[in-house]
């Protein structure tokens, strides 16, 4: 307060500008912020302008300006110098024609005309950017939607045509990749190197880990690469038998990084493993399979394949429930590992169909063109891996390792473990 009195003081002694005492100022003209009312002065408007009152200038402005046209019109017909005119004319016809609005002046537009160009842009349909780019790429690949109907294959993205986060354009090119890489990153047969490791000891772990997924209540995209992260770095690197599962908690711990929202913490892992290792040698054990698989996480697992391979397949919850049990049973024994994800992933499919639905309604093949396009497998392409996920059905009742199997008997998942297994037909070999 000192320094502006000060300041004040200094300043007496200068004219200041005639602006500078408040007195004269005026709004900005500028920044858009002048109301112009046509055919009418703001000044002479002693009324509150409600939108009503607006409409009513409007339509008052309008009308004089149209009786000013109409004179002129009359003029010029009649080719006559005009008389002079009473002052009540000469104000008449002084009112200025309306003019084109400029950008500081506002349009008032009555309520009749603003429900009228509601309702016309209402009636307009508007075309996503997606189905668009969708429809250009079928022309320029000669695909249509005859040709569809003539091979029996449908189009299961149909219904996402306008989701843009579907990305119906790209999703064909997505599993295209998907594919290449898998192969790339394919697990190879690892347990004869492993000379502490067995078979068991793995499924042990695995339908552990399986228990401490549900128990924290993660995605399935974590399980599924944390059981891809194991069998990626024991395959490479020799363990202890000692160290299996600190390896199994730091692939998992890793998976939940990457996939989940709120990843569990290092102590839950330690307390879940009853304080079987320490805070510092889960985190170096992480930091060791990171090291060794060279920070490569983005890999292509059987859960990026079911989910496509469901869709395409237009069944149930039931058989999506199926699939995804014998996809975890395949998981949890070492002997699916030979398998490609994507092979493995439509063999669940398809013995998940062969179980539930077990014939069409349309009485079409269960296998059908649709599936054969999207998964890029033949049936007779699908019978090893599919025969091995049928002996895991059938002996999951009786087998020690029911984590799996108690998973899926519970109603939430629509107790699909409890059905009776399928039978693959006359070549199909008990188990």
């Amino acid at each position: 307060m000192a320094s502006r009195q000060i300041v004040q003081q200094q300043n007496r002694g200068v004219a200041a500008p005639a602006a500078a005492d408040g007195k004269n100022r005026r709004a900005l003209g500028d920044i858009g912020n002048v109301v112009t009312y046509y055919g009418v002065d703001p000044k002479k408007i002693s009324r509150p302008i409600t939108r009503s009152f607006c409409a009513q200038l409007l339509a008052n402005a309008q009308a004089q300006a149209a009786a000013v046209a109409t004179d002129n019109k009359k003029v010029a017909a009649v080719g006559a110098v005009k008389p002079a005119a009473a002052p009540h004319a000469q104000k008449k016809a002084a009112v200025p024609k309306p003019k084109r609005p400029t950008e500081t002046e506002i349009i008032i537009i009555p309520d009749t005309d603003k429900k009228a160009m509601k309702e016309a842009s209402s009636t307009k349909v508007a075309k996503a950017f997606t189905s668009i780019l969708s429809a250009r790429s079928k022309a320029a690949c000669g695909l249509n939607n005859n040709n569809e109907k003539k091979n029996n294959i449908i189009n299961v993205d149909a219904g996402d045509e306008e989701n843009e986060l579907a990305v119906v354009e790209y999703i064909e090119d997505i599993y295209k990749f998907y594919k290449i890489v898998e192969k790339e990153n394919r697990v190879q047969d690892y347990i004869d190197l492993q000379p502490e490791i067995n078979e068991k000891m793995r499924a042990v772990l695995v339908d552990w880990l399986v228990e401490v997924h549900q128990k924290f209540e993660l995605t399935m995209e974590t399980l599924y690469l944390t059981i891809n992260i194991i069998d990626r770095y024991l395959s490479s690197k020799v363990t202890q038998r000692k160290e299996l599962q600190l390896v199994g908690i730091g692939a998992m711990l890793m998976a939940s990084k990457y996939e989940e929202i709120w990843a569990p913490e290092v102590n839950d892992f330690v307390c879940i493993a009853d304080n079987a290792y320490t805070h510092k040698q889960v985190l170096v054990t992480e930091k060791r399979i990171l090291e060794r698989l060279e920070w490569n996480l983005t890999v292509a697992t059987p859960y990026v394949f079911l989910v496509r391979f469901i869709k395409a397949s237009g069944s149930d919850q039931d058989v999506e429930n199926m699939a995804y049990f014998l996809a975890e049973m395949g998981i949890v024994n070492y002997s699916t590992v030979m398998f490609n994800p994507s092979l493995m992933a439509a063999a669940a499919v398809y013995v998940a169909q062969c179980t539930v639905v077990k014939k069409k309604k349309n009485g079409g093949a269960i296998w059908d063109e649709t599936l054969k396009v999207h998964t890029g497998f033949m049936e007779c392409d699908l019978m090893e891996c599919a025969k091995l996920l049928v002996g895991f059905h059938s002996n999951a009742g009786q087998h020690k390792l029911k984590a799996v199997y108690r998973k899926y008997s519970s109603l939430e998942k629509g107790a699909v473990a409890l059905l009776p297994p399928a039978v693959l037909g006359t070549s199909y070999i008990s188990f």
